[in-house]
């Protein structure tokens, strides 16, 4: 049987290497949990917006590239938006970091279970997306070794770790690699996915309303 990691225990060590100018992205119970343990003005909630933390942590990412974007996604929540990947995939930006945590349930209505649920394959999803780097962890002291050398590469990838206790069995933490920027795709055409972006140069309004 894989080894596990608790989730809260995961992002105590995440926070450890979260910076005061970072812009972090957690989503349903993980937001609960991260604004516990790292209260901070860049803490970025969209409860509500099911599904599109991801799409909200590219806006921000290319809206202000001057500022690391880390999102602590769900796996029920990216499944909801997977086409969020290609689009990150497309984009590459370099300081975008996306953390799925992956323990196979949706828990924000009551811990259902997702489609596919031992199956389904979100490194799988990242490489064949563009991800240039995929990260897997489900090992607490091996994260705590890493995650600092994985968080100082150009992000837009996936890590996954698997962690349990307060999450069900088969829990799993991922984060971003680095996607290769796809060539020959219009411009236009790669921006039309990205929810409250707009086009390059102009920034949507999460990313106006964060501070310098």
């Amino acid at each position: 049987m894989a080894v596990m990691m608790k989730h809260d225990e995961c992002l105590r060590v995440l926070a450890r290497h979260v910076t005061d100018a970072d812009i972090v992205l957690p989503v349903y119970s993980t937001a609960f949990e991260w604004i516990d343990i790292r209260p901070h003005p860049l803490n970025y909630l969209s409860h509500g917006a099911m599904g599109l933390a991801s799409s909200h942590a590219l806006g921000l990412a290319l809206g202000r590239p001057d500022k690391r974007v880390i999102v602590l996604d769900g796996d029920g929540s990216l499944l909801m938006n997977l086409g969020s990947l290609m689009t990150i995939g497309a984009e590459a930006p370099p300081n975008l970091y996306h953390f799925v945590c992956q323990n196979g349930t949706y828990e924000a209505n009551g811990g259902h279970p997702i489609p596919g649920r031992g199956r389904v394959d979100f490194v799988g999803f990242a490489r064949s997306a563009g991800y240039r780097a995929v990260h897997e962890f489900s090992d607490l002291k091996i994260f705590e070794q890493q995650i600092g050398a994985v968080l100082s590469e150009p992000g837009a990838g996936v890590r996954r770790s698997q962690d349990h206790a307060q999450r069900p069995a088969g829990a799993r933490l991922y984060a971003p690699a680095q996607p290769s920027r796809a060539q020959g795709v219009p411009r236009r055409a790669r921006y039309a996915l990205t929810p409250g972006l707009g086009y390059r140069g102009r920034r949507s309004k999460a990313a106006r309303s964060i501070p310098s």
